[in-house]
Protein backbone atom coordinates (compact mmCIF):
# COMPACT_ATOMS: atom_id res chain seq x y z
CA UNK A 1 0.00 0.00 0.00
CA UNK A 2 1.34 3.40 -0.96
CA UNK A 3 2.05 5.77 1.88
CA UNK A 4 -0.68 8.28 2.64
CA UNK A 5 -0.08 11.69 1.10
CA UNK A 6 0.68 14.33 3.73
CA UNK A 7 -0.81 17.79 3.51
CA UNK A 8 2.05 20.25 2.66
CA UNK A 9 0.44 22.79 5.00
CA UNK A 10 0.66 20.35 7.88
CA UNK A 11 4.30 19.71 7.05
CA UNK A 12 5.08 23.43 7.10
CA UNK A 13 3.09 23.86 10.31
CA UNK A 14 5.05 21.06 11.92
CA UNK A 15 8.28 22.73 10.84
CA UNK A 16 7.17 26.04 12.34
CA UNK A 17 6.06 24.53 15.63
CA UNK A 18 9.13 22.34 15.96
CA UNK A 19 11.46 25.26 15.31
CA UNK A 20 9.66 27.52 17.78
CA UNK A 21 9.50 24.85 20.46
CA UNK A 22 13.18 24.13 20.01
CA UNK A 23 13.97 27.79 20.65
CA UNK A 24 11.27 28.41 23.26
CA UNK A 25 12.87 26.52 26.12
CA UNK A 26 14.89 28.85 28.29
CA UNK A 27 18.09 27.66 29.94
CA UNK A 28 19.10 31.05 31.24
CA UNK A 29 18.07 32.17 34.69
CA UNK A 30 19.24 34.81 37.13
CA UNK A 31 19.53 35.09 40.91
CA UNK A 32 17.55 37.96 42.42
CA UNK A 33 19.12 38.72 45.82
CA UNK A 34 17.76 41.48 48.00
CA UNK A 35 20.47 42.33 50.52
CA UNK A 36 20.33 45.94 49.36
CA UNK A 37 18.62 49.24 50.07
CA UNK A 38 18.54 50.63 46.53
CA UNK A 39 16.67 48.04 44.48
CA UNK A 40 13.95 49.11 42.05
CA UNK A 41 10.32 48.15 42.69
CA UNK A 42 9.36 44.60 41.67
CA UNK A 43 7.15 45.90 38.86
CA UNK A 44 10.14 47.61 37.23
CA UNK A 45 12.20 44.44 37.62
CA UNK A 46 9.46 42.39 35.98
CA UNK A 47 9.49 44.72 32.96
CA UNK A 48 13.28 44.53 32.80
CA UNK A 49 13.24 40.74 32.81
CA UNK A 50 10.63 40.64 30.05
CA UNK A 51 12.91 42.76 27.87
CA UNK A 52 15.70 40.18 28.17
CA UNK A 53 16.29 36.56 27.23
CA UNK A 54 16.17 35.59 30.91
CA UNK A 55 13.51 32.93 31.35
CA UNK A 56 13.83 32.02 35.03
CA UNK A 57 14.43 33.85 38.30
CA UNK A 58 15.70 32.39 41.54
CA UNK A 59 14.66 34.10 44.77
CA UNK A 60 16.36 33.30 48.06
CA UNK A 61 13.05 33.78 49.84
CA UNK A 62 9.44 34.13 48.81
CA UNK A 63 8.76 37.86 48.65
CA UNK A 64 5.07 38.14 47.70
CA UNK A 65 5.56 41.49 45.94
CA UNK A 66 8.11 39.98 43.55
CA UNK A 67 6.10 36.82 42.97
CA UNK A 68 3.02 38.93 42.19
CA UNK A 69 4.97 41.22 39.87
CA UNK A 70 6.08 38.21 37.83
CA UNK A 71 2.51 36.95 37.37
CA UNK A 72 1.43 36.32 33.78
CA UNK A 73 4.95 36.89 32.44
CA UNK A 74 5.68 33.20 31.88
CA UNK A 75 8.97 33.62 33.73
CA UNK A 76 9.79 30.56 35.83
CA UNK A 77 10.19 31.36 39.53
CA UNK A 78 12.30 29.51 42.09
CA UNK A 79 11.37 30.38 45.66
CA UNK A 80 13.28 29.44 48.79
CA UNK A 81 12.70 28.42 52.38
CA UNK A 82 15.49 29.79 54.55
CA UNK A 83 17.94 27.66 56.51
CA UNK A 84 16.36 28.94 59.70
CA UNK A 85 12.97 27.53 58.70
CA UNK A 86 14.24 23.98 58.26
CA UNK A 87 13.74 22.82 61.89
CA UNK A 88 10.08 23.90 61.84
CA UNK A 89 9.46 22.46 58.38
CA UNK A 90 11.04 19.17 59.43
CA UNK A 91 9.27 18.75 62.76
CA UNK A 92 5.79 20.01 61.95
CA UNK A 93 3.91 18.95 58.80
CA UNK A 94 1.37 21.68 59.52
CA UNK A 95 4.12 24.31 59.38
CA UNK A 96 5.03 23.02 55.92
CA UNK A 97 1.37 23.04 54.91
CA UNK A 98 0.99 26.63 56.11
CA UNK A 99 4.22 27.61 54.33
CA UNK A 100 2.85 26.31 51.02
CA UNK A 101 -0.53 27.93 51.71
CA UNK A 102 1.14 31.30 52.29
CA UNK A 103 3.92 31.27 49.72
CA UNK A 104 2.57 29.21 46.82
CA UNK A 105 -1.20 28.85 46.68
CA UNK A 106 -2.11 32.58 46.48
CA UNK A 107 0.10 33.04 43.43
CA UNK A 108 0.16 29.80 41.44
CA UNK A 109 -0.40 29.28 38.51
CA UNK A 110 -0.49 32.96 37.46
CA UNK A 111 3.01 33.22 38.87
CA UNK A 112 4.93 30.36 37.32
CA UNK A 113 6.55 28.84 40.43
CA UNK A 114 8.61 25.89 39.22
CA UNK A 115 10.86 24.94 42.14
CA UNK A 116 11.10 25.36 45.91
CA UNK A 117 14.58 25.19 47.40
CA UNK A 118 14.65 24.22 51.05
CA UNK A 119 17.82 25.70 52.49
CA UNK A 120 21.06 26.73 50.81
CA UNK A 121 24.38 24.83 51.06
CA UNK A 122 23.20 22.94 54.16
CA UNK A 123 25.36 19.85 53.73
CA UNK A 124 28.58 21.88 53.83
CA UNK A 125 27.39 24.17 56.63
CA UNK A 126 28.92 21.93 59.34
CA UNK A 127 25.59 22.00 61.18
CA UNK A 128 24.66 18.34 61.80
CA UNK A 129 21.20 19.25 63.05
CA UNK A 130 20.31 21.09 59.85
CA UNK A 131 21.83 18.30 57.78
CA UNK A 132 19.67 15.70 59.50
CA UNK A 133 16.54 17.84 59.30
CA UNK A 134 16.95 18.85 55.66
CA UNK A 135 15.37 15.78 54.04
CA UNK A 136 12.37 15.60 56.44
CA UNK A 137 11.77 19.31 55.74
CA UNK A 138 11.89 18.71 51.99
CA UNK A 139 9.56 15.73 52.30
CA UNK A 140 7.04 17.72 54.35
CA UNK A 141 7.02 20.51 51.75
CA UNK A 142 6.52 17.89 49.05
CA UNK A 143 3.65 16.34 51.01
CA UNK A 144 2.07 19.77 51.39
CA UNK A 145 2.29 20.29 47.63
CA UNK A 146 0.81 16.85 47.05
CA UNK A 147 -2.11 17.70 49.32
CA UNK A 148 -2.71 20.82 47.23
CA UNK A 149 -2.57 18.78 43.98
CA UNK A 150 0.65 20.51 42.96
CA UNK A 151 3.06 17.64 43.58
CA UNK A 152 3.69 16.97 39.91
CA UNK A 153 3.88 20.62 38.93
CA UNK A 154 6.26 22.25 41.41
CA UNK A 155 9.50 20.47 42.35
CA UNK A 156 11.26 20.57 45.72
CA UNK A 157 15.00 20.33 46.32
CA UNK A 158 17.92 22.10 48.01
CA UNK A 159 21.12 23.81 46.82
CA UNK A 160 24.70 22.61 47.30
CA UNK A 161 28.14 24.17 47.14
CA UNK A 162 30.91 22.50 45.16
CA UNK A 163 32.44 21.55 48.51
CA UNK A 164 30.17 18.48 48.58
CA UNK A 165 32.69 16.97 46.16
CA UNK A 166 35.75 15.22 47.54
CA UNK A 167 37.24 14.67 44.09
CA UNK A 168 36.60 16.68 40.96
CA UNK A 169 39.82 16.35 38.96
CA UNK A 170 39.55 14.96 36.36
CA UNK A 171 35.77 15.31 35.88
CA UNK A 172 35.28 11.58 35.31
CA UNK A 173 36.64 10.96 38.83
CA UNK A 174 34.06 13.19 40.52
CA UNK A 175 33.04 11.82 43.92
CA UNK A 176 31.14 13.16 46.90
CA UNK A 177 32.75 13.34 50.33
CA UNK A 178 32.10 9.96 51.99
CA UNK A 179 30.95 11.63 55.21
CA UNK A 180 28.02 13.07 53.27
CA UNK A 181 27.01 9.77 51.72
CA UNK A 182 24.17 8.93 54.11
CA UNK A 183 22.39 12.27 53.81
CA UNK A 184 23.03 12.41 50.06
CA UNK A 185 21.70 8.90 49.54
CA UNK A 186 18.40 9.89 51.09
CA UNK A 187 18.21 13.22 49.28
CA UNK A 188 19.13 11.77 45.90
CA UNK A 189 16.58 8.98 46.33
CA UNK A 190 14.00 11.74 46.86
CA UNK A 191 15.26 13.69 43.81
CA UNK A 192 15.09 10.52 41.73
CA UNK A 193 11.59 9.59 42.87
CA UNK A 194 10.09 13.04 42.36
CA UNK A 195 12.06 14.20 39.32
CA UNK A 196 13.49 17.17 41.19
CA UNK A 197 16.98 18.44 40.32
CA UNK A 198 20.31 18.32 42.11
CA UNK A 199 21.13 22.03 42.35
CA UNK A 200 24.78 23.05 42.55
CA UNK A 201 26.78 26.32 42.77
CA UNK A 202 29.87 26.05 40.51
CA UNK A 203 32.04 29.17 40.31
CA UNK A 204 35.02 29.05 37.93
CA UNK A 205 35.85 32.45 39.41
CA UNK A 206 36.78 30.82 42.73
CA UNK A 207 38.80 28.15 40.94
CA UNK A 208 40.81 30.90 39.26
CA UNK A 209 41.09 32.98 42.42
CA UNK A 210 42.53 30.01 44.29
CA UNK A 211 45.02 29.11 41.54
CA UNK A 212 45.86 32.22 39.50
CA UNK A 213 49.39 31.11 38.64
CA UNK A 214 48.37 28.11 36.56
CA UNK A 215 49.16 28.53 32.87
CA UNK A 216 46.07 29.40 30.82
CA UNK A 217 43.87 29.20 33.93
CA UNK A 218 42.11 32.50 33.31
CA UNK A 219 41.35 31.75 29.66
CA UNK A 220 40.18 28.28 30.66
CA UNK A 221 37.78 29.76 33.19
CA UNK A 222 36.49 32.43 30.79
CA UNK A 223 35.66 30.07 27.87
CA UNK A 224 38.46 31.65 25.86
CA UNK A 225 41.05 29.98 23.59
CA UNK A 226 43.40 27.75 25.56
CA UNK A 227 45.27 24.46 25.21
CA UNK A 228 42.55 22.47 26.98
CA UNK A 229 42.94 19.80 29.64
CA UNK A 230 42.72 16.11 28.97
CA UNK A 231 40.69 13.76 31.15
CA UNK A 232 42.85 10.61 30.92
CA UNK A 233 39.99 8.34 31.97
CA UNK A 234 37.72 9.35 29.09
CA UNK A 235 40.26 10.84 26.65
CA UNK A 236 38.06 13.94 26.51
CA UNK A 237 39.81 17.28 26.21
CA UNK A 238 38.01 19.89 28.24
CA UNK A 239 38.21 23.48 27.04
CA UNK A 240 36.48 25.39 29.85
CA UNK A 241 36.08 25.14 33.60
CA UNK A 242 32.28 25.36 33.71
CA UNK A 243 31.76 22.10 31.84
CA UNK A 244 34.42 20.42 33.95
CA UNK A 245 32.73 21.39 37.19
CA UNK A 246 29.30 20.31 35.97
CA UNK A 247 30.65 17.01 34.62
CA UNK A 248 32.44 16.34 37.92
CA UNK A 249 29.03 16.59 39.60
CA UNK A 250 27.55 14.34 36.91
CA UNK A 251 30.23 11.73 37.60
CA UNK A 252 29.63 11.93 41.34
CA UNK A 253 25.88 11.41 40.84
CA UNK A 254 26.51 8.51 38.47
CA UNK A 255 28.90 6.87 40.92
CA UNK A 256 26.12 6.79 43.52
CA UNK A 257 23.73 5.21 41.02
CA UNK A 258 21.65 8.30 40.22
CA UNK A 259 22.23 8.72 36.51
CA UNK A 260 18.71 10.04 35.92
CA UNK A 261 18.85 12.88 38.45
CA UNK A 262 19.19 16.13 36.51
CA UNK A 263 21.59 18.91 37.43
CA UNK A 264 20.63 22.56 37.76
CA UNK A 265 23.26 25.27 38.15
CA UNK A 266 21.67 27.37 40.89
CA UNK A 267 24.47 29.97 40.95
CA UNK A 268 27.44 30.92 38.84
CA UNK A 269 28.95 34.27 37.99
CA UNK A 270 31.97 36.56 38.01
CA UNK A 271 32.49 39.88 39.85
CA UNK A 272 33.15 42.94 37.71
CA UNK A 273 34.95 44.81 40.48
CA UNK A 274 37.07 43.96 43.53
CA UNK A 275 39.58 45.26 46.05
CA UNK A 276 43.18 45.80 44.98
CA UNK A 277 44.14 42.59 46.81
CA UNK A 278 41.58 40.46 44.94
CA UNK A 279 42.71 38.43 41.95
CA UNK A 280 40.33 38.13 39.01
CA UNK A 281 37.50 40.68 39.38
CA UNK A 282 37.23 43.10 36.45
CA UNK A 283 34.63 44.39 34.04
CA UNK A 284 36.37 42.63 31.14
CA UNK A 285 36.52 39.28 32.91
CA UNK A 286 32.90 39.43 34.09
CA UNK A 287 31.72 40.30 30.58
CA UNK A 288 33.84 37.52 29.10
CA UNK A 289 32.65 34.86 31.56
CA UNK A 290 28.95 35.61 31.50
CA UNK A 291 28.88 36.47 27.79
CA UNK A 292 30.64 33.27 26.79
CA UNK A 293 28.62 31.21 29.27
CA UNK A 294 25.39 32.48 27.72
CA UNK A 295 26.65 31.75 24.21
CA UNK A 296 27.74 28.29 25.32
CA UNK A 297 24.31 27.53 26.77
CA UNK A 298 22.58 28.76 23.62
CA UNK A 299 24.76 26.53 21.49
CA UNK A 300 22.85 23.51 22.87
CA UNK A 301 26.11 21.58 22.82
CA UNK A 302 25.87 20.59 26.47
CA UNK A 303 28.82 19.04 28.28
CA UNK A 304 30.84 15.97 27.23
CA UNK A 305 28.98 13.77 29.70
CA UNK A 306 25.60 15.40 28.95
CA UNK A 307 25.75 16.33 25.26
CA UNK A 308 22.99 18.02 23.30
CA UNK A 309 21.19 19.63 26.23
CA UNK A 310 22.01 22.82 28.10
CA UNK A 311 21.78 22.66 31.87
CA UNK A 312 19.42 25.22 33.39
CA UNK A 313 21.79 27.88 34.70
CA UNK A 314 21.05 30.79 37.04
CA UNK A 315 23.60 33.60 36.80
CA UNK A 316 24.55 35.42 39.97
CA UNK A 317 23.18 38.09 40.04
CA UNK A 318 20.52 40.40 38.65
CA UNK A 319 21.58 43.38 40.77
CA UNK A 320 24.44 44.24 43.08
CA UNK A 321 23.59 43.85 46.76
CA UNK A 322 25.13 46.87 48.44
CA UNK A 323 24.50 45.74 52.02
CA UNK A 324 26.43 42.49 51.79
CA UNK A 325 29.52 42.31 54.01
CA UNK A 326 32.98 41.27 52.92
CA UNK A 327 35.30 42.45 50.12
CA UNK A 328 34.16 44.63 47.25
CA UNK A 329 33.66 41.62 44.97
CA UNK A 330 30.79 40.43 47.20
CA UNK A 331 28.82 43.51 46.15
CA UNK A 332 29.86 43.45 42.48
CA UNK A 333 28.26 40.47 40.77
CA UNK A 334 25.30 42.38 39.30
CA UNK A 335 24.31 42.45 35.64
CA UNK A 336 22.09 45.55 35.92
CA UNK A 337 22.09 48.81 37.84
CA UNK A 338 19.13 49.78 40.02
CA UNK A 339 17.91 52.05 37.19
CA UNK A 340 17.78 48.91 34.96
CA UNK A 341 20.70 50.00 32.78
CA UNK A 342 23.31 47.34 32.03
CA UNK A 343 26.49 47.35 34.09
CA UNK A 344 28.00 45.60 31.07
CA UNK A 345 26.57 43.87 28.05
CA UNK A 346 26.49 40.10 28.62
CA UNK A 347 24.38 39.41 25.52
CA UNK A 348 21.04 39.01 27.31
CA UNK A 349 18.83 41.11 25.04
CA UNK A 350 16.23 39.28 22.99
CA UNK A 351 17.77 40.71 19.82
CA UNK A 352 21.17 39.27 20.76
CA UNK A 353 19.53 35.95 21.53
CA UNK A 354 18.05 35.83 18.03
CA UNK A 355 21.34 36.88 16.45
CA UNK A 356 23.21 34.11 18.25
CA UNK A 357 20.60 31.55 17.27
CA UNK A 358 21.00 32.61 13.64
CA UNK A 359 24.80 32.52 13.78
CA UNK A 360 27.14 29.60 13.27
CA UNK A 361 29.99 31.17 15.26
CA UNK A 362 30.24 31.54 19.02
CA UNK A 363 30.46 35.03 20.47
CA UNK A 364 34.05 36.12 20.97
CA UNK A 365 34.53 37.66 24.39
CA UNK A 366 37.11 40.29 25.28
CA UNK A 367 40.63 39.22 26.13
CA UNK A 368 41.29 38.39 29.78
CA UNK A 369 42.15 41.29 32.05
CA UNK A 370 45.78 40.69 32.96
CA UNK A 371 46.12 43.75 35.19
CA UNK A 372 46.40 41.39 38.13
CA UNK A 373 48.77 38.90 36.58
CA UNK A 374 47.72 35.24 36.79
CA UNK A 375 51.39 34.37 37.02
CA UNK A 376 51.77 36.02 40.41
CA UNK A 377 51.01 34.13 43.62
CA UNK A 378 47.50 34.44 45.00
CA UNK A 379 47.19 37.17 47.59
CA UNK A 380 45.84 35.67 50.82
CA UNK A 381 42.44 37.12 51.56
CA UNK A 382 41.89 37.64 55.26
CA UNK A 383 38.28 38.55 54.59
CA UNK A 384 36.85 35.90 52.25
CA UNK A 385 33.36 36.11 50.77
CA UNK A 386 31.00 35.74 53.65
CA UNK A 387 27.61 34.21 54.14
CA UNK A 388 25.24 36.35 56.19
CA UNK A 389 23.98 34.50 59.23
CA UNK A 390 20.41 33.28 59.10
CA UNK A 391 18.49 33.71 62.34
CA UNK A 392 16.20 31.09 63.77
CA UNK A 393 13.34 33.42 62.93
CA UNK A 394 14.22 34.61 59.43
CA UNK A 395 12.66 37.71 57.89
CA UNK A 396 10.16 37.43 55.09
CA UNK A 397 13.01 37.88 52.64
CA UNK A 398 16.01 35.85 53.83
CA UNK A 399 19.47 37.14 53.12
CA UNK A 400 21.12 36.07 49.90
CA UNK A 401 23.90 33.57 50.48
CA UNK A 402 25.70 33.63 47.15
CA UNK A 403 28.34 33.68 45.99
CA UNK A 404 29.89 30.75 47.76
CA UNK A 405 33.56 30.98 48.71
CA UNK A 406 33.97 27.34 47.84
CA UNK A 407 37.42 26.07 46.98
CA UNK A 408 37.08 23.41 44.34
CA UNK A 409 39.57 21.28 42.50
CA UNK A 410 37.89 20.94 39.11
CA UNK A 411 40.57 21.90 36.60
CA UNK A 412 38.90 20.85 33.39
CA UNK A 413 35.99 21.66 31.12
CA UNK A 414 34.71 21.04 27.63
CA UNK A 415 34.31 23.51 24.81
CA UNK A 416 32.80 22.04 21.66
CA UNK A 417 32.29 24.27 18.67
CA UNK A 418 29.05 26.18 19.08
CA UNK A 419 26.30 25.19 16.69
CA UNK A 420 23.45 27.62 16.98
CA UNK A 421 21.53 26.18 14.04
CA UNK A 422 21.45 22.64 15.41
CA UNK A 423 17.73 22.56 16.35
CA UNK A 424 16.69 24.08 13.02
CA UNK A 425 18.88 21.76 10.96
CA UNK A 426 17.55 18.68 12.72
CA UNK A 427 13.98 19.82 12.19
CA UNK A 428 14.57 20.81 8.55
CA UNK A 429 16.23 17.46 7.83
CA UNK A 430 13.27 15.60 9.31
CA UNK A 431 10.70 17.57 7.33
CA UNK A 432 12.69 17.30 4.11
CA UNK A 433 12.81 13.52 4.53
CA UNK A 434 9.00 13.44 5.02
CA UNK A 435 8.42 15.52 1.91
CA UNK A 436 10.66 13.29 -0.20
CA UNK A 437 8.95 10.14 1.08
CA UNK A 438 5.43 11.41 0.65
Amino acid sequence: MAPKKLDPFLILLSLFLAFNLSNGESFIGVNYGQVADNLPPPSATAKLLQSTAIGKVRLYGSDPAIIKALANTGIGIVIGAANGEIPSLASDPNYAKNWVSSNVLPFYPSSNIILITVGNEIITSNDPNLMNQMLPAIQNVQNALNAANLGGKIKVSTVHSMAVLKDSEPPSAGKFHPEYSTVLQGLLSFNNATGSPFAINPYPYFAYRDDPGRQDNLAFCLFQPNAGRLDPNTNIKYMNMFDAQVDAVRSALNSMGFKDVEIVVAETGWPYKGDSSEVGPSLENAKAYNGNLIAHLRSMVGTPLMPGKSVDTYIFALYDEDLKPGPTSERSFGLFNPDQSMIYDAGLSKQQEQQQQNSTSPVVAPSPDMSKSPMTPDVPNSNPPSTPAVSSNPPVTPASTGPSPTRNKAQFSNGHEANFLQPLMITFSTVLTLMLLY
